[in-house]
């Protein structure tokens, strides 16, 4: 599997040096990219549906922990096939559509990174490996929203994506490493048995709360949902790829994945219900008065998302069923529609539903092609959609408590669907003809071949549920649930409830189908208080963080440097002194003061010094004074033995102070501008900061430090160094980096000391 995810990556990376010989065909070349890891991972399928698991194992940072270590069973290999299958299509579909773009060869690099980083996600057992792919995702994605990016608009909802995106990738950082303390190791099938001792953990409301962060910010769950609609700025490939198919079905893998470790308790599963219905509901609600193919597209695709979301919640043995029959059906459907979608507006120029109409004669291809996945959508046999609502309306009804009330939401939300699907499936094709921007007529054979096949899947898997996707179904649920469904899928269960709550919810996406135009100029002047709207929210925190940002660029960054001094020492010392308050009882100072005569000079010298670089009122003393009180610290390390850091220290001193005088000699004559308030501040942190590092001095001499790197030292100096000098053997041969470094520094203050002195000797000529 990591061989796929490697050939993926460089064929992304390759697009553009094929795209551009070969723009013509690079449609149907692109396609064979997608198809191959589909028929790849299709031939693993006997194996999975058998019962067996597929798992690959390769070092990263073994070190830490963090591997390549994948793993293939009946819930990775479904969203692998669905991400595969959907990605020929939509790269097939993209050569023609996206053939007038700017830029296109990149387009195919970053969709092939979305899609190579979409399947390492959904087969990695590793947390941190997953989660690095996680990110590419959202990386991937916020480019291929921002595609047009001479668009102000996309540019700033492609960054709506990314950090509302990016922010729950961070909470769900953070429940991951929460996981893997409790159990110990990174890889998610090490979770399996421990779902009771991940329960009694104490950390576990914070990992379920953390992990839904993920998942929801991922899978645009309520009251993250805001973020999908505006998305839908990107070219159709990329909302038919990213927002229906698979990116936002990453959380929901998540959820399912995550079930058998995490799930069993009323904070998951009531969580998780309540976020799905809410989502479900109210994203049906908001489709209302949208006039846009793909925006009411969208909305519908948040309604299903919750849906699938809610099914999790439920739990039970038939919910999971409906859940994986609905993510398959939601995945051919949907893709269908948004890529029909993208036809109508590529070939008449407009989006807006109110001018779409009569095109049936004029696209009879694309009519088709609607209808079957329209029929599917609003859940009609014998497509496989009919299916999936069907298996909803059973699960829902077996609850005791919560029935009655999902279920009259979920009637009502699949009405609206249903109302949705006419506007998008039926609406444009017939009924008398609307003039459009461009003249229409029917879409090359690129931009046919793909939901064509997409929709006559759909009505394959309606026929024969069990031939197609019968076999993966309890291998999933083992997956979700650590057990087999022992359910069977079927077409026709006969004459129900079930049933006839499915004619219903036709009949009402009918009604509302047909008083909508009545009700829709009252809905459109309807608007929520901002309070209320979780978009205003993300605004206001965006607002924030950009003002606070600004605030601390203002005092932080001000462009003085003395500020920046202040605030460096004033943090370190502060930081530190804290540390060390805590740790008190434990610090220890004897202090010895026997003092040679030529120790007591120096000091002297050294105060006398300060005492003038303080007092002074010229800037040459003033460097004469620092320069005596680096020369005299160089003294100290001759008389302690140490003349290769005495001769380091004088060096650098020499240069400091000729820089200092070539650079302060032609400045204005020395006046004094600080304030006695300005002056008082830095008395009291210079001081501060000369106490405190006295205070580390003779605490670090009153103990005897225990470090293994002494011994080590000591030991190889000789024998590995081939030096008795153990501080020159360090610079030399332990730290030769680190020296080579400082050489290099003094090397460019040399050369801007030549250019100093050349400087006034050219001055000097003139």
């Amino acid at each position: 599997m990591l061989n796929l995810i490697l050939i993926g990556f460089l064929a992304s990376a390759a697009a553009p040096f094929i795209y551009k010989p070969l723009k013509k065909y690079f449609g149907w070349i692109a396609a064979s990219f997608p198809l191959y890891l589909f028929l790849s991972f299709l031939s693993m399928y006997r194996e999975v549906a058998d019962g067996n698991i597929i798992k690959e194992y390769v070092e990263w940072i073994p070190a830490l922990g963090i591997n390549f270590t994948f793993l293939l069973d009946g819930l990775s290999l479904t969203f692998v096939l669905i991400i595969t299958l959907i990605g020929v299509v939509v790269f097939l579909y993209a050569g023609a559509y996206m053939q007038d773009y700017e830029h296109t060869d990149r387009f195919y690099v970053y969709i092939g990174i979305f899609m190579t980083s979409m399947v390492g996600l959904v087969v990695s057992d590793n947390m941190i490996t997953m989660f690095v792919f996680w990110e590419l995702t959202s990386i991937s994605s916020y480019l291929l929203i921002g595609f047009n990016h001479h668009k102000e608009k996309s540019r700033k909802l492609a960054l709506q994506a990314l950090l509302v995106t990016g922010g729950g990738g961070l909470a769900l950082m953070a429940g991951l490493i929460l996981l893997s303390q409790i159990s110990g190791s990174l890889e998610i099938s090490a979770l399996y048995d421990l779902n009771e001792t991940i329960r009694n953990a104490p950390t576990y409301t914070a990992i379920v709360i953390l992990v839904l962060i993920g998942a929801f910010t991922k899978s645009a769950q309520f009251p993250f949902h805001f973020w999908l609609p505006n998305a839908m700025e990107a070219p159709t490939p990329v909302s038919a790829y990213l927002h229906s198919a698979t990116m936002v079905k990453a959380g929901i893998y998540l959820i399912a994945r995550m079930n058998h470790s995490l799930g069993g308790t009323e904070l998951w599963q009531d969580t998780i219900l309540i976020a799905g219905t809410l989502t479900m509901l109210f994203a049906a609600i908001l489709s209302f008065n949208q006039m846009d193919l793909k925006k009411l597209l969208a909305y519908s695709t948040l309604s299903v998302l919750g849906t699938l979301t809610m099914l999790l919640g439920i739990g039970s043995n038939l919910a999971i069923k409906a859940f994986f029959i609905y993510l398959v059906a939601h995945s051919l459907y949907k893709g269908t529609l948004f890529l029909v979608a993208g036809t109508l507006d590529h070939e008449t120029g407009t989006r807006d539903v109110s001018k779409l109409g009569g095109l049936k004669k004029l696209m009879p291809v694309t009519m088709i092609t609607a209808a079957l996945a329209s029929f599917s959508m609003m859940g009609i046999i014998p497509l496989v959609g009919f299916i999936g609502k069907e298996t909803v309306y059973e699960s829902i009804l077996e609850l005791d408590y919560w029935g009655l009330y999902l279920i009259a939401i979920a009637v009502l939300a699949n009405a609206l669907i249903v109302m949705i699907t006419i506007l998008v499936g039926f609406k444009p094709f017939w009924g008398t003809r609307v003039s459009t921007p461009k003249e229409p007529h029917e879409a090359p054979i690129k931009m046919l071949f793909g939901p064509a096949i997409l929709a006559i899947f759909g009505l394959l898997m309606g026929i024969f549920p069990n031939v197609f996707i019968g076999k993966l179904l309890d291998q999933s649920s083992i997956s979700i649930l650590s057990e087999e469904l022992g359910l069977k899928i079927k077409l026709w269960h006969g004459f129900n409830l079930v049933l006839l709550l499915s004619i219903v919810t036709l009949f009402l996406g009918i009604v509302f189908y047909l008083i909508r135009a009545k009700f829709l100029h009252i809905t459109q002047n309807l608007k929520l208080v901002r309070i209320l709207k979780p978009s205003e929210w993300y605004e206001f925190a965006l607002n924030g963080m950009m003002y606070i940002a600004k605030l601390q660029t203002k005092i932080l960054q001000n462009g003085y440097l003395r500020n920046y001094i202040i605030f460096i020492l004033v943090t370190a010392v502060g930081i530190a002194s804290f540390s060390l308050y805590n740790v008190r009882s434990e610090l220890t100072i004897s202090p010895d003061f026997s003092l040679t005569f030529y120790e007591g000079a120096i000091a002297l010298i050294i105060i006398l010094s300060t005492f003038m670089v303080i007092t002074s009122d010229s800037r040459l003393k003033s460097i004469v004074a620092i320069g005596v009180v680096g020369f005299t610290m160089g003294i100290i390390f001759i008389i302690h033995s140490a003349p290769d850091l005495a001769l380091t220290t004088f060096a650098i001193e020499t240069l400091t102070v000729i820089l200092f005088v070539l650079v302060l000699y032609k400045l204005p004559k020395f006046l004094k501008f600080s304030k006695t308030s300005a002056k008082l501040r830095d008395i009291i942190i210079a001081s501060s900061v000369g106490i405190f590092m006295t205070l580390m001095v003779l605490y670090i001499t009153s103990i005897e430090l225990t470090s293994e790197f002494k011994k080590y030292y000591t030991d190889t100096s000789v024998p590995g160094g081939k030096g008795r000098n153990v501080v020159n053997v360090i610079l030399v041969d332990f730290r030769a980096i680190d020296t080579l470094g400082e050489i290099t520094v003094l090397a460019i203050a040399a050369l801007g000391v030549y250019a100093l002195l050349k400087l006034k000797l050219d001055d000097r000529d003139e």
